[in-house]
């Protein structure tokens, strides 16, 4: 396992949780669904990715997640490619509850 394969320890990524946090609530939920998707297994080379992002301001971050423009400059990396399209994915809908649940 390389050095960017390695998973994260339970304070590193705890840390790394924290500082994502973010001044707008729909930056924040999709982070949310990141760490609830792939936290378990998060691996320093995602963490770079992360880490990255996060120096971006709120609204710039925001255009990459929603796709209105794609990473360039200094930004454009693979750790920030291969982690934005983690972000981009949406978890599937629940289905729907049947009556009587």
């Amino acid at each position: 396992m390389t050095m960017a394969e390695e998973l994260l320890d339970e304070r590193e990524k705890a840390k790394l949780q924290w500082r994502c946090r973010r001044g707008l609530v729909e930056n924040d939920l999709f982070i949310e669904q990141f760490f609830a998707t792939y936290g378990p297994r998060l691996t320093a080379s995602q963490a770079q990715g992360l880490t990255t992002l996060m120096d971006l301001s709120d609204n710039d971050l925001l255009d990459l997640l929603l796709r209105r423009k794609e990473p360039a400059g200094e930004v454009d990396t693979r750790e920030v490619r291969e982690v934005l399209e983690q972000l981009r994915r949406r978890a599937p809908a629940s289905p729907p509850l049947k009556e009587g649940n």
